[in-house]
């Protein structure tokens, strides 16, 4: 859907994919984003293995046998000249957060919703940079958040050296 472009610094704090963590009691992983100002906050998001797996590719810049979904947007793209200018996640419902993908051609700026895990991964294919509205920060459960990520962490990497083992 095209909605009125917004100016890219209005309300928005800019994030970065810290890492991906597996969620230890179901099949899902969890997202952890960062500030990229150098404020301590993370900002967790739960989404499918399959899109961890993609971001993960992505993070690790690991080129497969044949092109994943998002690299194959991001052809299109690049072939038609359409750039992706900016991820903003921009709403949350209900504990489901809501992205928005913004693109550009030829000096016009488009919209297109999106998943948050499958705008990330295209933005991380791209460049592009990822923002948090300040409304979805302000809205968010934050109640010790720091304290179980640390225990994610922990387990995952309790996990990690079993399957090294």
């Amino acid at each position: 859907m095209e909605q009125p472009p917004s100016s890219p610094d209005q309300g928005l704090i800019a994030y970065k994919v810290d890492r991906v963590l597996d969620e230890t009691n179901t099949d899902t992983k969890i997202l952890v984003l960062s500030r990229q100002d150098g404020q301590s906050d993370t900002f967790p998001i739960w989404i499918g293995a399959a899109e961890g797996h993609a971001i993960k590719l992505a993070l690790d810049t690991t080129l497969t046998p044949r092109p994943m979904s998002h690299d194959l947007i991001k052809s299109i793209a690049e072939h038609l000249n359409v750039h992706v200018r900016r991820i903003v996640i921009g709403d949350v419902k209900n504990s489901t957060y809501y992205a928005t993908v913004y693109l550009e051609n030829n000096g016009v700026e488009r919209t297109v919703d999106a998943r948050p895990s499958d705008a990330i991964s295209l933005a991380l294919r791209t460049n592009a940079p990822l923002y948090i509205t300040e409304d979805v920060l302000a809205r968010r459960n934050t109640a010790n958040l720091d304290l179980w990520l640390a225990k994610q962490d922990k387990n995952s990497m309790n996990q990690q050296e079993v399957r090294e083992s």
